[in-house]
C-alpha cells in the first residue's frame, strides 16, 4: 500500500534511539524477575566437594572389583557419614564407610556402592558390609567437585531474565548478590473524553477505560516498574500538565524513562497527542494490522514517547511489536524477540490487503501431536474482550490475500 512505512523501518527507529540503563547491586533474594547487567560467576566449586551420588558405602574400587552374588566382598565398616560431616576417615585395604547422598566421600575411597548391591547395608550396627555387585568402575557414583562449574566460570550470561532457575544456579554458585539492570520507569497515559473509570455509571457516548490496565500490565510483564497509570480527556493543555509531571525530576518514583500514550494519534479532528506533542513526535501510517497510525519521538529529558492507536486491540499489538522491545533493549535484553511458531490454521479468516496482519489468535491443543491456530475474536480492532482469550499473535505478510484451514501460519507466542 503506497505510502506506508514498514514495520521493519518503524521499529529500527525505535530501537536506535534505545540506549541501555546502568545497572545496580541487589541481593540475589531480591532480584527475581529482574534482567543481569553483567555475568554470574561461581564463587564456589559445584560440586563444592566430591561427594556420594547414592547412599551405600565408600570403597576402594579394587577391593570389590570381582565381587558377585556368588563370591561376596566382605569389607570392614569403620565409619558412617550423614551428610553434612566434616568427617574424612581414613580408609585400609578391605575398609568401607557407611555414606548417605551429599556426604563428601572420603579422599581415601574412589567409588561408592549403593545399599542395594549389598547386603545389610542399613543395620546401625552393622561391623561388616558384603558387597554383591561389584560398581562399574572407578568413580562409580561420585559427583566430582567442578564437574558443573569452577570457580571464576561464567554461570548465567548477562542479558538474561533471572527466573527461579537461573536463581537456583547463581546461589549453587555460592552468590550472593547480582548486577542487574535498573527497572525503566513507564508512565501510561490513556486519552479520550469518552473514557472513564471502569465500575463508574456510563453516560451516552462514554466507554470504560481498559488501555491503561493492559499497557501497564504489558509494562510490568517486560520488568518494568509502572510510575503513573492516568487518563485524560481530549485538552492539551491537561496532556501537557501531566506530560510535565511524569518527567520532571522529582516525580513521584522517579522521572519517566518512557511515556506510553495510547489514543489520539490518528487523523481525527480531536488527535490530542497529536496535537500536544507535533514538535516532539513523529507520527506515521504503518503497514500493519491493526496499528496502522503510530507516534514515537523523545522528550529534552531524554524519555521515550510511543504514540499507540486508541483500539484496545490496535495498543495491545503495537506495544508488542515496538515498545516491549523498547522495554527489553533499556534493560540491556539479550533478545527482546518472541518465540515464534509455525501452525497449521484451524480455520480460515481474512487479511487486510497490502498489510501485515497481527490477528489475537488461541492454540488448539487438542491434538498434542498437531497444534493448531485459530482466532480469538471475530476481528476488529476494538474488541477488547477477545483480547481475554488471546495466547498468541498469527502474524500474516502482507503478500498473503486470505488464509484458509490448513495453511501454515507464523504464530507469537505471547503466553
Amino acid at each position: 500500500m503506497s505510502g506506508l512505512r514498514t514495520v521493519e523501518e518503524h521499529l529500527a527507529d525505535v530501537m536506535a534511539a534505545v540506549s541501555p540503563l546502568g545497572g545496580e547491586t541487589v541481593a540475589l533474594t531480591a532480584a527475581y524477575g529482574r534482567t543481569l547487567r553483567e555475568p554470574v560467576r561461581a564463587a564456589v566449586d559445584i560440586p563444592v566437594f566430591d561427594n556420594s551420588a547414592m547412599d551405600g558405602f565408600a570403597v576402594r574400587f579394587a577391593d570389590v572389583r570381582d565381587a558377585s552374588d556368588t563370591a561376596p566382598a566382605v569389607l570392614r565398616v569403620v565409619a558412617d557419614l550423614p551428610a553434612g560431616t566434616a568427617d574424612d576417615p581414613a580408609l585400609a585395604p578391605g575398609e568401607a564407610a557407611r555414606i548417605m547422598t551429599g556426604s563428601p566421600v572420603p579422599t581415601d575411597a574412589d567409588a561408592v556402592v549403593p545399599f542395594e548391591d549389598t547386603v545389610g547395608g542399613l543395620e546401625d550396627s552393622l561391623d561388616l558390609v558384603r558387597v554383591l555387585r561389584a560398581p562399574r568402575a572407578v568413580g562409580a557414583h561420585i559427583r566430582r567437585s567442578g564437574e558443573d562449574a569452577r570457580v571464576g566460570a561464567e554461570v548465567l550470561p548477562a542479558g538474561i531474565l533471572l527466573g527461579p532457575l537461573q536463581a537456583a544456579a547463581a546461589a549453587a554458585a555460592g552468590v550472593a548478590e547480582i548486577v542487574v539492570a535498573r527497572r525503566p520507569r513507564v508512565a501510561v497515559i490513556s486519552t479520550g473524553s469518552e473514557l472513564v473509570a471502569p465500575g463508574e455509571e456510563l453516560r451516552r457516548g462514554q466507554i470504560p477505560e481498559s488501555n491503561s490496565v493492559l499497557l501497564s500490565g504489558l509494562a510490568a510483564d517486560t520488568g518494568a516498574v509502572v510510575v503513573r497509570r492516568d487518563s485524560v480527556p481530549d485538552e492539551p493543555a491537561l496532556l501537557d500538565a501531566l506530560l510535565t509531571e511524569v518527567s520532571a525530576p522529582d516525580a513521584p518514583g522517579g522521572p519517566a524513562d518512557v511515556v506510553v500514550f495510547s489514543g489520539g494519534v490518528s487523523a481525527g479532528a480531536y488527535e490530542v497527542v497529536k496535537t500536544t506533542l507535533a514538535r516532539t513526535m513523529t507520527f506515521t501510517k504503518l503497514a500493519m494490522q491493526p496499528g496502522k497510525p503510530q507516534g514515537f519521538g523523545r522528550l529534552p529529558s531524554g524519555a521515550l514517547l510511543f504514540g499507540l492507536p486508541g483500539n484496545p486491540v490496535s495498543a495491545a499489538v503495537s506495544f508488542e511489536v515496538f515498545v516491549r522491545p523498547a522495554l527489553l533493549r533499556l534493560q540491556g535484553r539479550a533478545s527482546t524477540v518472541r518465540p515464534v511458531v509455525s501452525l497449521p490454521a484451524a480455520a480460515g479468516w481474512r487479511t487486510p490487503p497490502g498489510r501485515r496482519q497481527y490477528l489475537p489468535a488461541v492454540i488448539d491443543r487438542a491434538d498434542p501431536r498437531g497444534w493448531r491456530v485459530r482466532p480469538a475474536t471475530p476481528g476488529g480492532s476494538h474488541l477488547a474482550g477477545g483480547l481475554g482469550r488471546a495466547e498468541a499473535y498469527a502474524v500474516v505478510p502482507a503478500a498473503v490475500d486470505a488464509v484458509t484451514e490448513g495453511d501454515l501460519v507464523d504464530v507469537m507466542l505471547i503466553s
